[in-house]
């Protein structure tokens, strides 16, 4: 029978463990080293095959997430590199990191930027998503995602009314056109989407089917879509 890395790991702090509980001398320096190099590897083992389970999910539902076209898209629809974006108005790291998708889509042309509305931080968040995709229909989805993006403050729901009202967008109309059920469906539909690539945080990027595990705001979008062209 064999051993994994981390069975020998483990295997060597239960020795440990039971010699220090029997009084023995503890292992030296190299003993100890020894140990943490096979948790090391063992952790760096599970953390790849994560990210290949990951990748997997994300290929299976790659055409949900790259080209559903209920889903509003920024930038070039028929663009070579599609960055998929999982976001919530209520989250400060997606405004955070939204001028520099702004800016990378007005320097590129080429570009696809798909917003998947998720709403999971407060329940303004349900109400601004169900607004966003209500300004669909009136062609004003950009201008209002833009300016809501822009919004700083504790988002309340009159925000998002003087928000759409500042757009361009009939409120009462607005108001009408976020009770239809094909709205509903969408918000459900994001929601089953990000279940099934494990994505439970916003913001979450998706580029060339693989998340960018980065922090939001240590992405450098410019070098995210060179790297997908060089696939």
């Amino acid at each position: 029978m064999t051993i994994s890395r981390f069975g020998s790991a483990v295997l060597a702090i239960l020795v440990m463990t039971a010699a220090g509980q029997a009084g023995a001398a503890e292992p030296g320096p190299a003993e100890k080293a020894r140990i943490d190099q096979a948790v090391k590897a063992y952790a760096d083992r599970i953390e790849s095959d994560h990210s290949k389970e990951i990748d997997q999910r994300i290929a299976n539902a790659a055409d949900k997430l790259n080209a559903d076209p209920a889903s509003p898209v920024i930038g070039n629809p028929n663009g070579d590199v599609t960055i998929v974006e999982f976001f919530d108005y209520a989250c400060p790291y997606c405004k955070a990191v939204e001028p520099r998708l702004e800016a990378l889509v007005k320097s590129d042309g080429h570009v696809k930027l798909v917003l998947k509305e998720f709403p999971i931080l407060t329940p303004a968040s349900m109400v601004a998503t169900k607004a966003a995709l209500a300004s669909v229909r009136r062609g004003k989805y950009r201008q209002f995602h833009q300016a809501m993006m822009r919004f700083e403050g504790q988002l309340q729901d009159s925000d998002i009314f003087d928000t759409a009202k500042s757009v361009g967008l009939d409120v009462a109309r607005l108001r009408k056109d976020m009770e239809a059920p094909e709205i509903t469906a969408q918000i459900i539909a994001n929601f089953n989407l990000a279940r099934s690539i494990r994505a439970f945080q916003t913001p979450t990027f998706i580029a060339a089917n693989h998340e960018l595990s980065s922090t939001s705001a240590s992405i450098d979008f410019p070098q995210v879509v060179a790297a997908a062209r060089g696939k």
